[in-house]
């Protein structure tokens, strides 16, 4: 046993007798951790104990080991690591500026475990071989997915999605490269006009991040309620009421999905409703809100615009066997305004790669989309389009003819 491991032995002894609880507790604990650390550096000054290599070191593995996620600390820390994940306890890997790279941190099986057990605890959620899978979200807001065998084939899996806030406004994503100005202007203007945007992108696109920049255009008057399966929205808005699922209890009841959110949700009295990701049921119930006039904002896995919309007509159909593509493909049409789509490059940016218009018309099962800015040449630039329920841009005292004209 060496130095640092005999420091964390003797801190959590500590922490048992002094009935600490190292989540709550983090500056008890740290003063534990210093303290033990200064008195092991005297005890090796004058016995037979090997010294600390850097006490500072030593402190800050301790102090991770037993108040934080041990291993996982310095890239949780660290605000350049984007996403952590663990396929075996030997191969441990994060994703920096959209790169993945494999870390030399080694890990045991009993490690992992503990780890999740640990990362778990205050969420109150639970993973066994009667529900293999578990989301949930960490104290600092990353999301943490884990699967287990015999779901996974030997090891369990880890996945820690960070939200790295680089934006909360549209001006920021501009900063950043993501979107010009004029288009940045166009959405802040679409979404305080209460036109119903829906964001779309493949994983780790920046789909969340767009939806809190597009958030922070709504106008502060507003009673925003948001529907998640784990938080990570982070909104800067004076009333918002934020919502997440609960996974069934060890007797397989109280299980609140989705759909059963977005619901309630229109049960109290919302000015606006926002859907961090729709991916089954829960789209029928959203484009039922947004066709009743209840402005909206939700996020959706696509690689394009089109896509996106036709996912949007084909998800509802999982609702039921009574819900038909006549009656989805027209709600669609009249429902979503605005596609956004955005997209991580091979070199590590994120990028809007197109925004369209829905005007409303549709032609069988295809709904007409307007490109109001497409990507050429590496640039996004201003289409032909033009966006739909110009009196809404009017009410909210907005000209958006001339937003448009200065973007071309």
């Amino acid at each position: 046993m060496n130095g640092v491991q005999m420091v964390e032995g003797e801190v959590r002894e500590l922490i048992r007798r002094q009935r600490l609880d190292p989540a709550r507790d983090h500056d008890a604990v740290a003063d534990l951790v210093r303290a033990a650390v200064r008195d092991y550096e005297e005890r090796a000054l004058h016995g037979g104990l090997d010294p600390l290599p850097d006490s500072t070191a030593a402190h800050r593995q301790v102090l991770d080991a037993v108040a934080g996620f041990g291993p996982l600390q310095p890239f949780l820390d660290d605000p350049s690591v984007e996403e952590i994940w663990v396929n075996e306890p030997s191969r441990v890997f994060i994703a920096r500026h959209g790169r993945t790279e494999l870390t030399s941190t080694l890990l045991s099986a009993e490690q992992v475990r503990a780890l999740v057990e640990r990362m778990l605890k205050p969420s109150g959620r639970r993973i066994d071989l009667s529900s293999p899978f578990v989301d949930a979200t960490l104290p600092d807001g990353s999301r943490l997915h884990v699967t287990i065998p015999d779901v996974s084939r030997t090891h369990w899996l880890i996945n820690i999605r960070k939200f790295v806030a680089r934006a909360d406004r549209l001006e920021d994503l501009v900063a950043l490269g993501t979107i010009t100005t004029p288009a940045a202007r166009f959405l802040s203007a679409a979404v305080a006009s209460g036109l119903n945007v829906l964001v779309a992108g493949g994983t780790q696109a920046g789909k969340t991040t767009m939806l809190n920049c597009l958030a922070s255009a709504i106008p502060a008057n507003e009673r925003v309620v948001s529907c998640e399966e784990v938080f990570e929205l982070k909104l800067s808005l004076r009333d918002w009421a934020a919502m997440q699922c609960r996974q069934p209890s060890l007797e397989g009841t109280g299980e609140i999905p989705l759909r059963r959110l977005v619901k309630e949700a229109l049960r109290m009295r919302p000015s606006r409703i926002i859907v961090g990701e729709v991916r089954q049921e829960e789209s029928l119930d959203l484009l039922i809100a947004l066709n009743s006039g209840l402005p909206g904002m939700a996020t959706l896995h696509a690689n394009s615009a089109r896509e996106a919309v036709m996912k949007m007509c084909t998800l509802p159909l999982l609702a039921g066997p009574n819900v038909s593509s006549s009656f989805v493909v027209p709600t669609v049409a009249n429902a979503i305004d605005i596609v956004v789509q955005v997209a991580l490059e091979r070199d590590g940016r994120r990028v809007v790669r197109e925004i369209c218009a829905v005007p409303g018309r549709a032609e069988g099962d295809v709904i007409e989309l307007a490109p109001l800015f497409v990507r050429r040449s590496g640039e996004l630039v201003r289409a032909d389009g033009f966006p739909p329920h110009r009196d809404r841009f009017e009410s909210a005292g907005i000209d958006v003819a001339a937003v448009l004209a200065e973007a071309t």
